[in-house]
């Protein structure tokens, strides 16, 4: 019979093991491998069974073993001195504390808000690269010593588990997780020592409550949000059932629980801790964005600030970030269903669920030109400001994606910046990398991930042994779980003798793993079947490939991409050549990552975002074969690795795809395979290895969310926290200046005009360099001339008189006279061709982050 419920106990620790307690709850130990291996002598088997999972091996070991543990003088040693270790970890200064005593001005604490986060495979909380990025990005905060708190919701089924049925058609399994089998603890209330509960009013007078996890991630908290709870009506128990599952009803409530129930959260943990609450609230995505408006209503109905000036002080202290290039990925939701959850009863305009704020007020922040529609990321963009994407193509993309909340301003000037993830070394580097590191750079700089460009001093032979070890390793791997996955697809032991012969540890591998949206193109290496089997099935050059990956459950799209590949892979000729390993997490990432020789990247350009799985090959020595997209565009640099040409402009999905398969095909046959197997003195591939050791020296610095983390910090965190301190010293004085300076700039604007342009000094035939002399007659509307900024901007002349190539002159105020107040610039010509110029004056206030901020922009008219 089955359990109607289940619940883990954990093993009483003898007392001198009693410090394995906090070993096993602080995550730190998923990416320190001594604490791994003093669990693994704890039982080697057990420790193998329960999938390397402390709290599983500490709930399933025997008291007798544990007993027999206490007595043994070498495992105490052992533990004493990794809890010592942890300690130290923990409390030592680092990096961001070094910056402080410097004298660097930083923020006092960071809150980070995702909708998952991939920590470690026992915390199933993530589906794929947005989870994987959150959690990296806490681990390096947490080795770089930032101030940071993670907020998200716990799932009480986590993502699914993959499985293949006897075709090859994705199947979908949904484990039920125990919070209290997992590295987790309650928050409680510092007095009574009872379960926080955090209360969030939902429609029809109903509440939905909610208590919060604790994760410990290194030196960092990570808040889990779960609704699983009696006190709420059954319905409502289920909030946090699924990531990424139901409807959008279902979904509106999970992202009202993550972002105003996350500020609750955030508030009650600072509270329990004795610590401040965080100057920097940071978007992982527009998910959360709700926890914005929540903060508007702390400052209304706490603070007394009216709407815009509690807007001006949230907007300060806020940064966004945007991972998704594609308008078709932001969430939007129906506006009626937005005020269905915040309105009040009787549809009036006043917020039932944020009290102080009105419906109107929240749907504007997500309007769109379609006023049926409300959009996450566009409230995300209204409440932060300073937002960013994820690698600097990314960025372009984003500016002209989100170009239209900012009309009369070119692309370019669009306030989104960039930040190109980055991954977390001691996670993903196999162990075998991370003890050369030490060796290279010590061990105090490897556990901050940096100096890695310093293992290309390592010789030749061993770089070529490490690979050899990798892949070998791989190899076993992919054996093991091909028998797995072909047993539940119903063969039998009798029928998978050849499944010893599965991959050989002496071929190129190709690795290709990742999610199975349709842009990522899945398929694209099938596109000449014959062309690729011949490359499979070789004699004097082989290549052997290993794909995995999950299509979204409601993609049946995507699953018959998945069953395409499977069905190719299960063919007898190439299936020792080429599999389809189901179930993709990070267990399985870490050795692909490891193994593979090369890292097959293909997407539609410019479609990923980043694409950081490019990134954890290239730390253990991998190289890329990948389309100029995402981080790749940016440090791909001819020797690192290989760009596939792209056929940019071809609007014939079907032929751009034959196009660029044959590049790929071209690539591997002509430059990957020769260089792989043109062996020199002692079986070493010199111009392979030669690549190997400039792409840990080229990308180790660059690829790592350590020198991620360290740009958030420098370039959004620290300038956010000093924009909040302004504006909410001496009561909210400079929320409310700013606030009325908007409110001034709002009616004054229809009457600012640049009445007359007049120019000088150019000569008959100018030449770069020539001196241009600008005089601008401008009718500010009322505003004062402080309250602006005027601007020569100069470019080349494009397609329908628009200007391009754009420089931006400013220009001086030079008084006031009958056609309005004059302001002048001179300026040498800094373009030959086609050149023209216009003047607009832009709003200009000190808090605000820049000239654009408030999207308003005026033009010579005519």
């Amino acid at each position: 019979m089955k359990a109607l419920r289940r619940f883990t106990v954990r093993a009483h620790l003898p007392e001198r093991l009693s410090a394995l307690g906090p070993l096993s709850t602080n995550l730190r130990w998923s990416w320190h491998p001594q604490t791994q291996d003093l669990f693994a002598r704890i039982d080697p088997q057990l420790w193998s069974q329960v999938r390397q999972d402390p709290i599983r091996m500490l709930g399933e070991v025997s008291p007798a073993r544990l007993d027999e543990l206490a007595e043994d003088a070498d495992f105490g040693a052992e533990l004493d001195r990794l809890a010592a270790d942890l300690d130290d970890y923990l409390q030592r200064p680092r990096w961001y504390q070094n910056q402080q005593a410097k004298g660097v001005d930083l923020a006092s604490g960071i809150a980070y808000f995702s909708m998952e986060f991939g920590v470690s495979e026992v915390l199933p909380n993530y589906s794929g690269g947005l989870g994987i990025l959150a959690g990296d990005h806490l681990k390096a905060a947490s080795d770089l010593g930032v101030p940071l708190i993670g907020v998200g919701l716990l799932y009480r089924s986590g993502y699914f588990r993959q499985s293949l049925t006897a075709d090859g058609w994705q199947a979908e399994h949904y484990p039920s997780l125990d919070p209290q089998g997992l590295p987790l603890r309650l928050l409680t209330e510092s007095g009574s020592g009872a379960p926080v509960l955090l209360h969030v009013a939902m429609p029809g007078g109903r509440v939905l409550r909610a208590r919060v996890w604790i994760a410990q991630v290194g030196r960092v908290p990570l808040l889990l949000l779960d609704s699983d709870i009696a006190e709420n009506d059954p319905d409502l128990r289920g909030v946090t059932d699924r990531l990424y599952g139901g409807d959008q009803d279902h979904r509106i409530k999970q992202e009202i629980l993550a972002g105003i129930g996350g500020v609750r959260a955030v508030r009650a943990y600072t509270r329990s801790e004795g610590l401040a609450d965080p100057e920097v609230f940071h978007m992982n995505e527009g998910h959360a964005g709700f926890l914005g408006v929540e903060r508007i209503r702390e400052l209304i109905t706490g603070a007394g600030l009216d709407f815009e000036s509690a807007l001006a002080a949230v907007r300060a202290a806020t940064v966004f970030t945007t991972h998704t290039p594609v308008p078709a990925g932001i969430d939007r939701f129906p506006a009626d269903l937005v005020r269905h959850y915040f309105g009040g009863a009787g549809g009036e305009n006043a917020s039932a669920l944020l009290p102080g704020l009105t419906v109107d007020r929240i749907i504007e922040l997500g309007r769109e030109n379609d006023p049926s529609v409300f959009n996450m990321a566009h409230m995300g963009l209204r409440l932060g400001q300073r937002a960013n994407g994820v690698s600097k193509l990314h960025g372009s993309v984003s500016r002209e994606m989100f170009n239209g909340l900012w009309p009369g301003f070119d692309a370019a000037e669009v306030p989104i910046g960039s930040v190109t993830n980055g991954v977390h070394a001691p996670t993903w580097a196999a162990r075998e990398w991370m003890d050369l590191a030490r060796r290279a750079v010590g061990p105090e700089l490897v556990e901050e991930a940096r100096g890695w460009e310093r293992l290309s001093e390592i010789a030749p032979a061993e770089l070529w042994s490490t690979r050899n070890t990798l892949r070998a390793q791989l190899v076993a791997e992919v054996r093991r779980r091909v028998r797995a996955s072909w047993l539940e697809r119903g063969a039998t032991d009798a029928e998978l003798g050849w499944v010893s012969g599965v991959f050989d540890p002496e071929v190129l591998t190709v690795g290709f793993a990742r999610r199975v949206p349709t842009y990522k193109r899945l398929t694209l290496m099938l596109r000449d079947p014959e062309r690729l089997r011949a490359m499979l099935l070789d004699p004097e050059r082989p290549v052997q490939l290993v794909v995995a990956g999950k299509s979204h459950p409601a993609d049946d799209g995507g699953k018959a991409l998945i069953q395409q590949v499977v069905r190719f892979a299960d063919e007898h000729d190439v299936r020792h050549r080429i599999v389809f390993l189901p179930d993709y997490d990070m267990s399985m990432a870490r050795f692909l990552y490891w193994g593979c020789d090369v890292w097959l990247n293909n997407p539609l350009r410019p479609l990923e975002a980043c694409g950081t799985s490019g990134m954890k090959s290239a730390l253990n020595g991998g190289l890329n074969l990948s389309i100029r997209d995402g981080w790749w565009d940016e440090m791909f640099d001819g020797e690192n690795g290989w760009a596939i040409p792209t056929a940019d402009g071809v609007s014939d999905e079907v032929r751009r795809d034959d196009l660029e398969a044959n590049a790929m095909y071209d690539l591997l046959e002509q430059s990957v395979l020769p260089k792989f197997y043109d062996r020199g003195p002692g079986g070493v591939p010199v111009r392979w290895v030669e690549m190997v050791r400039h792409t840990l020296q080229s990308l180790g610095p660059k690829v790592l969310a350590s020198r991620m983390v360290r740009d958030y910090t420098v370039d959004y965190y620290a300038p956010a926290a000093r924009a909040s301190r302004a504006v909410i010293a001496d009561g909210y004085a400079g929320a409310r200046q700013v606030a009325h300076y908007r409110e001034r700039v709002d009616t004054a604007w229809p009457g600012v005009q640049v009445v007359q342009v007049d120019s000088a000094g150019l000569p008959d035939t100018p030449v770069i360099g020539a001196e241009l002399s600008l005089r601008a007659y401008v009718r500010l509307g009322g505003l004062d001339v402080a309250d602006v900024t005027v601007q020569a901007v100069l470019g080349r002349v494009g397609a329908d008189e628009e200007l391009v190539d754009l420089v931006t002159v400013p220009m001086t105020h030079a008084g006031s006279e009958d056609l309005g107040e004059v302001f002048v610039a001179t300026t040498p010509v800094p373009l030959s061709g086609a050149v023209g110029y216009t003047i607009r004056v832009l709003p200009h206030h000190e808090l605000l982050a820049g000239d654009a901020e408030l999207a308003l922009v005026a033009e010579p008219v005519g």
